[in-house]
């Protein structure tokens, strides 16, 4: 299905797709866009199956599914090769595209995300949670995972807003999403990926902690580690001036 998407930036530029989280929609990326236009390029952002103004679909979802839908928005876009960042889901995301669609990718970031995350069974409880307790039980968990205590306690209406921006998505949208989560393990695929990446994780992450940053580096050749003091599973909100700094420094370099 192709995805609810908004372009940003002049027609010319180099085009960046930026891939949210779980339980997020497209406007994660506010904090990084205006960085991103000013160097020249063309952002695409958008909301994954289920979540935002996107279509939600019926049953459970693979990380392919997911990854298909980027694939279909690029060509409805007529764009053959992009870089991508790509945060938590958006990293898994980023991830499948660079291991099985090598020649869709340019650079990639990857963003507090991990390449295996947690149980099936702990994914389907996850959904079925969704579905029976409602998506303010899931926020009221996800909102302490995406920001450290002390930003909350900074910024107690923006971290209202994205507690609301969890408890709106659809049950069924993010149940089918943490299916896609918890059938995933791209470890033994990511040595194949050849795109220059910068992998980025969080030092107060607890969701995707700093050593499934590091294996992720680890393991795809030649890819640059950035581990960001202060930041959480949402660095790129929390520290918006140092993730926006790192993935223009990497996806301008030559």
């Amino acid at each position: 299905m192709t995805p609810h998407h908004q372009i940003t930036g002049p027609d010319t530029g180099e085009v960046v797709v930026l891939a949210g989280s779980i339980g997020s929609n497209l406007s994660m990326w506010d904090p990084q866009v205006p960085r991103l236009v000013d160097a020249g390029f063309r952002v695409v952002r958008f909301d994954n199956r289920g979540h935002g103004r996107s279509p939600v679909p019926d049953g459970p979802s693979s990380m392919a599914d997911l990854a298909g839908d980027v694939v279909e928005l690029l060509d409805t876009l007529g764009i053959e090769r992009a870089h991508l960042v790509g945060l938590s889901l958006g990293g898994m995301i980023g991830m499948w595209l660079g291991a099985h669609e090598p020649s869709r990718i340019d650079r990639l970031v990857l963003c507090c995300t991990s390449a295996k995350l947690g149980t099936p069974q702990m994914w389907e409880e996850r959904a079925t949670q969704a579905k029976t307790k409602g998506m303010v039980s899931i926020a009221d968990g996800s909102i302490g995972r995406w920001f450290t205590p002390g930003w909350i306690q900074a910024n107690p209406g923006l971290a209202k807003e994205y507690h609301h921006m969890t408890a709106t998505v659809p049950a069924a949208g993010y149940a089918s999403c943490c299916a896609a989560i918890g059938g995933m393990d791209l470890r033994d695929a990511l040595p194949s990926i050849t795109a220059p990446t910068l992998v980025i994780g969080g030092r107060d992450d607890q969701a995707t902690p700093p050593e499934h940053a590091q294996l992720i580096a680890d393991r795809i050749p030649g890819a640059r580690l950035e581990l960001v003091d202060g930041a959480a599973h949402l660095g790129n909100v929390e520290q918006p001036e140092i993730f926006g700094e790192l993935i223009t420094e990497h996806l301008t370099a030559r």
